[in-house]
């Protein structure tokens, strides 16, 4: 395992430990055990059925965005994605975002930087649409004016949450914004420009970082032009529209997903737009560095976000717990089925091509653009 691998683990695991600490802290184990062994499991059999098929939608949102680079099946774009995902679950880093390009490289000859472009695609399309949604579901929260909720030692009231909406919401237009800048070559080259121009200056002020001022403004202009390339793949309208839909729904699913294992979690009875404030509050908790599968920040996440909705901490955590099995094993399982089915050796390609990724300039040259 490399330095930077293990560095990732520790801080990761050091993270996970902390919030694993304050989400349980208050909660006593032989409730909490009592509490695991009182949930209906029969309602794990519809949950698992919705996160499978909103993993089904990503792998065909993915086979859209990939269409300008290369038009593939259903089935090759699915074994690849859910080895991806498999393996941000069980690996620190996140390098299931760099096995995904490399096995859609090996199989379908792909160029590695148009793998890396449509995966950050993605990420632009959940980005917005979690932040929007984070910026809508709280208003259900701050409508409380009597909410005082106490974690970690922090009291955060419906004020305070409302100020968070209103900069989510201010953060999404940043980001609108900032994505029209990439999308259009002429602002793109004054950001490239003004890029170097800043790193140059840097070097003449500080001569001794050179080196390293010249290495970092060629990162930061390779992640926009990789930015560039991902939103050019999917720049025709149509395109773009049923991508946007497509995450919605996923999205959907997801907090569908959710609120139906609640129905047999006692004392878990909120309504599907809470249950949607949940998942939200969870997925900005685990984007934080944490230990493989997420352990830790999902169940602060989740703890934190059922309090706002009066939930007590023993059924906040079981349910969060067991729900976070449900939302994580299924992808596991398959990935590992997937990666059975394609021969995939997982740890070599995911590390060997990480060490040998060409950058984005080297090879987007090779990305064909079709008509929609």
């Amino acid at each position: 395992m490399s330095k930077k691998m293990m560095l990732s683990l520790l801080v990761g695991g050091l993270m996970s430990a902390a919030t694993l600490y304050l989400a349980f802290r208050n909660v006593p184990l032989a409730e909490l055990y009592a509490y695991l062994g009182s949930i209906s499991y029969l309602w794990l059999i519809p949950s698992t059925a919705l996160v499978v098929l909103a993993f089904m939608l990503r792998a065909y949102r993915w086979r859209l965005i990939l269409k300008s680079a290369k038009n593939i099946g259903f089935w090759q774009a699915y074994h690849p994605l859910m080895i991806g995902f498999m393996i941000n679950c069980v690996l620190p880093g996140r390098v299931g975002e760099i096995a995904r390009p490399a096995i859609i490289k090996k199989e379908q000859a792909v160029p590695f930087s148009a793998g890396i472009a449509t995966v950050a695609a993605e990420r632009i399309f959940d980005m917005v649409v979690l932040i929007a949604l984070l910026a809508a579901v709280f208003t259900t929260v701050t409508r409380q004016p009597g909410l005082d909720v106490d974690f970690g030692g922090w009291h955060l009231n419906s004020q305070v949450l409302q100020t968070a909406a209103w900069a989510m919401i201010r953060l999404a237009i940043v980001l609108l914004i900032a994505l029209a800048c990439l999308a259009f070559s002429v602002t793109r080259r004054w950001i490239v420009r003004i890029i170097e121009a800043l790193f140059d200056l840097i070097a003449k002020i500080l001569p001794g970082l050179q080196s390293r001022a010249q290495k970092t403004a060629r990162l930061l202009i390779g992640m926009v032009e990789g930015f560039a390339v991902g939103l050019g793949l999917v720049a025709h309208p149509r395109r773009a529209l049923a991508c946007l839909g497509l995450t919605v729904l996923i999205w959907s699913l997801s907090a569908l997903s959710y609120w139906v294992f609640s129905f047999g979690c006692p004392g878990i009875h909120l309504s599907y737009i809470e249950m949607s404030t949940v998942m939200v509050v969870v997925c900005f908790f685990i984007a934080l560095p944490s230990a493989p599968g997420f352990w830790g920040l999902w169940e602060a996440g989740g703890v934190f976000a059922l309090a706002l909705f009066g939930v007590p901490a023993k059924d906040a955590a079981g349910f969060t717990l067991v729900n976070h099995a449900v939302q994580m094993f299924p992808v596991i399982l398959l990935g590992l089925l997937s990666a059975l089915i394609t021969s995939v050796n997982i740890l070599q390609l995911t590390y060997g091509e990480k060490k040998k990724a060409p950058s984005v300039k080297e090879d987007q040259r090779s990305v064909v653009h079709e008509p929609s």
